[in-house]
């Protein structure tokens, strides 16, 4: 008896090839590029989180007096309203100068009516804002109030 195989139509079909998936250059592209924008958009939480935290939440609060020798809107890409107050405790002395932001344009528009008179400063002051979009100085002016017939001391 001879073996001959059995003709090609009667033999068992081969099973489908199962699909090749993903190789791992490709599994490692996709996770490089997921790990990449979650980091990014996590940078970006944390540092809008920080930003708002900062500018919410005042580290101290006060006034000052003098006379706001300088004022103007500066910068490059952020425009913003910056100061200087003169502040002479006695006549003779050297003045002290305080530096200023301003946010809102209204309180601007006031200071920039009282330029040249003795004023009275509201200030916030801002610790740790991470940019200076919102302003050069961690001191935030919020109110100014002319002083009336009011001169330091000594005069």
């Amino acid at each position: 008896m001879s073996s001959n195989p059995p003709p090609p139509e009667t033999r068992p079909a081969a099973p489908p090839a199962a699909p090749a998936g993903p190789g791992f250059l490709a599994r490692a592209w996709r996770w490089t590029k997921r790990t990449f924008w979650l980091g990014l958009f996590s940078a970006a939480a944390i540092i809008a989180l920080w930003t708002w935290a900062a500018l919410s939440f005042d580290y101290s609060s006060g006034e000052r007096t003098g006379v706001v020798q300088k004022f103007s809107k500066s910068g490059w890409l952020c425009k913003t309203w910056e100061g200087q107050l003169a502040m002479v405790n006695y006549p003779g002395s050297m003045p002290e100068i305080f530096h200023f932001s301003v946010r809102e344009d209204a309180t601007a528009a006031e200071i920039n009516r009282l330029l040249g008179q003795r004023v009275r400063l509201h200030y916030e002051q801002h610790k740790f804002v991470p940019t200076t979009c919102f302003g050069e100085t961690e001191y935030f002016v919020t109110k100014a109030e002319p002083l009336e017939d009011q001169k330091p001391p000594g005069y």
